[in-house]
């Protein structure tokens, strides 16, 4: 399926977009974010937890790890800033993601190789100015697919 690409022009764009993942999310549904620092990861995080019906605030779990929310449906937050590969398979992440929920991984291309067969890749990246946000969107397995076409159609 053909990447889509769009671009936000603020961080309330920017956690509109994350609704939209989050209200089309599924149990099993992962997103990959890939960003530089202060691209907009955990901004778009807070938008699916929005989506989701998560009630509390949505912080980066740099420090944690790992941050849990309830909404409509399961939200696992996960930061993998400050490991290497090798730490983030002894996270026990595969088990993880097998839970009933969703996940979303930030700095995901830290995880280690064919991890996660199937999740939504995001990529962000920096504007022409200051707020503006270039996403890329790319499914990887059939949830991913799945997620990437109901964005489509609700666009």
């Amino acid at each position: 399926m053909k990447p889509l690409t769009l671009t936000t022009h603020s961080p309330e764009e920017t956690r509109r977009l994350g609704a939209a993942i989050g209200h089309a999310a599924q149990p099993g549904d992962v997103v990959c974010l890939h960003a530089d620092l202060g691209a907009g990861k955990t901004v778009l995080v807070q938008g699916i937890a929005q989506g989701l019906g998560v009630e509390e605030a949505v912080t980066s779990p740099s420090f944690a790890l790992i941050h849990h929310h309830q909404g409509r449906l399961h939200l696992r937050h996960i930061d993998l800033y400050r490991l290497s590969p090798d730490e983030a398979r002894d996270l026990g992440l595969e088990e993880l993601l097998e839970e009933p929920g969703v996940s979303a991984i930030e700095w995901s291309e830290l995880l280690p190789e064919n991890l996660v067969p199937d999740c939504l890749m995001v990529k962000i990246e920096h504007g022409r100015r200051e707020n503006d946000r270039k996403f890329t969107l790319r499914a990887v397995g059939p949830h991913a697919e799945r997620l990437l076409a109901a964005l489509r159609e609700g666009r």
